[in-house]
């Protein structure tokens, strides 16, 4: 997270990392310890907010909620699944959805309709924080596919991850 926060601050960002950026960065801070990261975070941080400042730039909300989570799960620490940040990801991340059917997403407090017009519509019953982490890549095609669906998802599964699917299951 630092090397993503150093490079969008000094502006070689231009989406998500590939695999051979994070393997640059895993690379760059290779020997650091916690201190050195820690302050590396704190300077890049602190050139980021300058810049959203004088860029006018919208805050990395779904980022930093989807990475909440992420460090929450390696360090065995759920919770928050129904914050506010998780709920604002999660509208914005079901709002972008454009399947190539028609489908309904159902979950504990609204709806997303998406796809095109007409036809029969592929429905999915989940949670906010299932829909946040599948949309980013936190869960398998597997694990995407054994959701609580109306009717085989295999015409849409692939179209539904924003970033991903990840390699392997992803028990949180």
């Amino acid at each position: 997270m630092t090397a993503v926060a150093q490079d969008w601050a000094d502006g070689r960002l231009a989406g998500a990392p590939t695999d051979a950026q994070t393997a640059d960065h895993v690379r760059r801070f290779d020997g650091l310890g916690a201190t050195e990261l820690l302050e590396l975070w704190d300077s890049a941080a602190s050139r980021l907010h300058h810049l959203a400042d004088a860029e006018d730039l919208e805050p990395p909300l779904g980022d930093i909620a989807c990475h909440e989570h992420d460090i929450r799960s390696a360090i065995g620490r759920p919770g928050a699944r129904d914050a506010e940040s998780v709920r604002w990801t999660a509208d914005t991340l079901l709002a972008m959805l454009d399947p190539p059917v028609p489908m309904r997403v159902v979950v504990e407090d609204g709806e997303y309709r998406s796809g095109p017009p007409g036809g029969a519509e592929l429905i999915l019953h989940t949670t906010r924080f299932d829909a946040l982490r599948w949309r980013t890549g936190r869960r398998s095609r597997a694990q995407l596919t054994a959701m609580d669906w109306s009717a085989d998802p295999a015409a849409v599964v692939d179209d539904l991850y924003l970033f991903g699917p990840a390699g392997a299951d992803v028990i949180e």
